[in-house]
Parts: structure tokens; sequence; C-alpha cells
């Protein structure tokens, strides 16, 4: 039997991460594949030394300083791909997937997703554009997703998407729900999207699966003490996986830092044990 531990983490911009300790807990919690999002590195100037027992696959997209998604993995994989078809968003870097066969385990698709914030409306035109625009995303994706999750399944793949999806799905996914039901994140149509993606033949929600019924765990706080020490979180960071690959996970949650001070990013690390 094979146990992969899999994480998927938003760094909030790699070199700084590094920086504040991404490569300890990658050497520490030893994750044989992580899906990284907001990398904001030109390809040239990535920290490799920070990630020796792993390869990169990186789309760092045209938008400078912005976005950027890769996949971290023990092993090379077998195809990269960037985009999901789509011209208004395939150049921003936000999504990356690969085929990996990783020994003693069945073979995967992986895909790592920067979902955009969006806006709100009542903060002016410009912030209601940016909802629209992150609806649009929502839509183009969500077809794509169904038919890559297909696509897999009739190559004998599992299929694993994860990283930042910037919606918290069911009021135990964030501390304040009655507050934000009017922020972008938190309104119904994100929520009622992403409830499509779900089903027991669909995609599984691991980390909710694990734990079912409660508050969390969060993955991602505020800048600032004051969100951080209170525990003002939201769960915006996911791996939905295939049904079976779902029913092998064992263990998993969120690499919350111990002190404010020692955090890598605004998010936390999510992270899986699967037994294969």
């Amino acid at each position: 039997m094979t146990t992969l531990r899999i994480a998927t983490a938003n760094v909030n911009g790699i070199r700084a991460a590094v920086r504040r300790g991404f490569g300890s807990w990658l050497q520490q919690r030893a994750p044989d594949i992580v899906a990284v999002q907001e990398m904001r590195c030109p390809e040239a100037q990535l920290p490799h030394q920070a990630w020796p027992a792993h390869r990169l696959s990186y789309h760092p997209g045209l938008l400078a300083g912005r976005n950027g998604v890769g996949v971290l993995t023990r092993w090379p994989p077998s195809a990269v791909r960037t985009g999901f078809g789509s011209r208004a968003f395939d150049t921003e870097g936000r999504y990356l997937e690969i085929d990996l066969e990783p020994p003693d385990a069945p073979a995967l698709t992986i895909g790592s997703l920067y979902l955009p914030k969006g806006g709100n409306a009542d903060d002016g035109p410009a912030y209601a554009a940016k909802q629209k625009r992150k609806l649009r995303f929502m839509a183009s994706f969500g077809n794509y997703l169904t038919g890559a999750r297909r696509h897999a399944h009739r190559q004998g793949r599992e299929f694993l998407v994860m990283g930042d999806f910037n919606i918290a799905h069911t009021r135990d996914d964030l501390t304040n729900p009655t507050a934000n039901l009017r922020y972008p994140g938190f309104m119904p149509d994100e929520r009622e999207w992403f409830g499509r993606l779900l089903g027991p033949r669909t995609l599984v929600d691991v980390v909710r699966t694990l734990h079912p019924g409660v508050k969390g765990p969060y993955s991602w706080w505020r800048w600032g003490t004051q969100a951080w020490d209170r525990g003002t979180g939201w769960r915006i960071d996911y791996q939905l996986a295939s049904p079976r690959l779902a029913a092998c996970a064992i263990t998993g949650g969120t690499d919350r830092e111990p002190t404010y001070a020692e955090r890598m990013s605004d998010h936390s690390p999510v992270v899986v044990d699967y037994s294969l």
C-alpha cells in the first residue's frame, strides 16, 4: 500500500514565501505533490533551490507580478497543459494541469487553480466589473472541468483539482457567514456554482468529508494579527477529487502555522494523505 501526501498552497509570492520558510515546510512535511498558486515570479527568477526533491511544472502567465500557478512533484509528469481553452483567461496564469504516474499508485490528472477574487458592486463599477468577470471565469472553467474529469476517467486516471477557489462553499467555511452574504466569495451564485461541481459521481470536497459538520478548517486569514489571533478565517483552498481517490483520504486539514510571525502567506497549506 502506498501513501501519497498531496498539498495545495497559495504562497502569495513564491520568493517572499521562501524567505518566510516555504522550503523548510516542504522539507519537514515532505509532500509528494504540491499545487501552488499566486507564485508571482518570472520563470527565470524561480527559487528552485527551495525544492531540491521536486520538479516544478509552471504557468507564469503574462501579467507581470500577478498570478502564476504550478505543481511540484517528486516524479516527472508525462504531460503538462496550461490554461483551459479560454482566450480571455489562459494568458493570466490561473490554471495548469499535469498527468502523473506515481510509482505503485494510480495514474493521476492534477490541476492547480487560482480563481479570480471578484469584487463587490457596492464598492463601485470597477468592482462590479471584477465580479462579472469572476462569474464568466467560473462558467467557462466549470464546463472545462466536467470534460477534463470525464476524459481522465476514460483514460483510467484519478482526477484532482486543487487550489484557491476564492469561494467559501457553506456557512461552515467561514467564521462570520451572516456578515458576508454580500461579500465576494460567499455570494449565493458563487456558492451554487461550487455546489454544482460536487457529487458522489463527480468530485468530492476531500477535507470537508474528513471534517464533516464543523467550522473550518480555515485556510485563509487576512493579513494582520487581529484576524489571525481571533481565528477569523475562511476555507477557500480546496482539494476536489474523483470519488475513488477521495475515498482513499485518511487524514487532512490545514497546516496553520504556530504563530502569526511564522506565516508563509495569508493562506496556509491544505494537506491530505491518501492511502492507495
